[in-house]
């Protein structure tokens, strides 16, 4: 009877794909924006404006092009999830070892994938809600804010968050929103009708659509119960397209039999292992002028 080893668990690219797409389920970011490949450390994205086409009348000569780049960077930035389990768990033959991993990958998944729309859009560590000093530049430090009104129909701060967005020069065609302010979209009926106003609306991560946006929902976009302070944000709409992120490195899973890996007591003594998952994301926004954040600052 063979035993799961300690050590790396190398995890097989037929776990590992499926499980970056896992991302995608987790996170409003993942989800409204595409990954960049990317490789580990610092890097910097370009964006560029290069104007409008130049008419040449026949036999005219051809004007100067103009090119204005902008440069923003891409920082790495390390989660960790560490779980604890009795040792019992290592006893499986070679058979089940990849059932093992299974059943971990999908335990520590949603954690990591929370982690990326923490970053990005709150500039904190999940664990504990304390801004992280190197996460400068969130979508929360954007200077186009909404003050949400209880009294107003929920479209009409989504609304004014378009028009800011849209005298900045960008197109809001996404939102990402806290299931509170979804779920106000939701029970809209029509006059004298039971019909949805926003039947597409799905008050889920995956992508589904409101007023005409690329809509996703989760419990990240305010973080409620994790932010140290509660900013509460209800939404952020914009061009998700600004944000740059990937994933820099590989996942590891760690089977840890030794020592006290997170302060919980030593693992020998109380016949436990440990099992670590690290990811590296990388990301960047390219302007913070291509997103509005809605907020409500009097309900409490």
């Amino acid at each position: 009877m063979a035993s799961l080893g300690t050590g790396s668990l190398s995890i097989p690219k037929q776990k590992l794909d499926p499980w970056l797409g896992k991302i995608k389920g987790g996170s409003c970011v993942a989800t409204l924006s595409a990954a960049t490949p990317m490789t580990f450390g610092e890097g910097e994205s370009w964006t560029f404006d290069i104007g409008e086409a130049e008419y040449v009348a026949e036999g005219a000569q051809k004007g100067a092009s103009t090119i204005t780049p902008t440069t923003k960077p891409v920082k790495p930035y390390k989660f960790h999830k560490t779980l604890r389990m009795n040792e019992e768990v290592l006893w499986a033959d070679e058979d089940r070892q990849l059932e093992v991993v299974d059943d971990i990958l999908d335990l520590i998944q949603p954690a990591l994938s929370r982690a990326l729309d923490f970053g990005v859009f709150h500039e904190i560590n999940p664990t504990g809600g304390a801004v992280v000093a190197a996460m400068n530049g969130g979508l929360t430090d954007t200077t186009n804010l909404v003050e949400y009104v209880a009294a107003d129909k929920p479209y009409v701060s989504l609304d004014a968050a378009d028009a800011l967005v849209l005298a900045d020069g960008y197109v809001p065609r996404d939102i990402a929103l806290d299931p509170t302010y979804a779920s106000k979209f939701s029970a809209l009926r029509g006059v004298q009708s039971e019909q949805k106003l926003y039947g597409n609306l799905r008050l889920a991560t995956e992508v589904s659509e409101l007023d005409g946006h690329r809509a996703s929902v989760s419990n990240t976009v305010r973080g409620q119960g994790v932010l140290a302070v509660d900013t509460k944000v209800l939404g952020f709409v914009g061009d998700f397209s600004a944000i740059r992120w990937g994933v820099q490195k590989s996942i590891g899973l760690e089977v840890i039999r030794y020592g006290d890996p997170d302060g919980g007591g030593d693992l020998k003594r109380n016949n436990q292992v440990a099992f670590r998952a690290e990811v590296v994301y990388g990301w960047g926004i390219a302007t913070l002028d291509a997103f509005a954040k809605i907020h409500d600052l009097v309900t409490p």
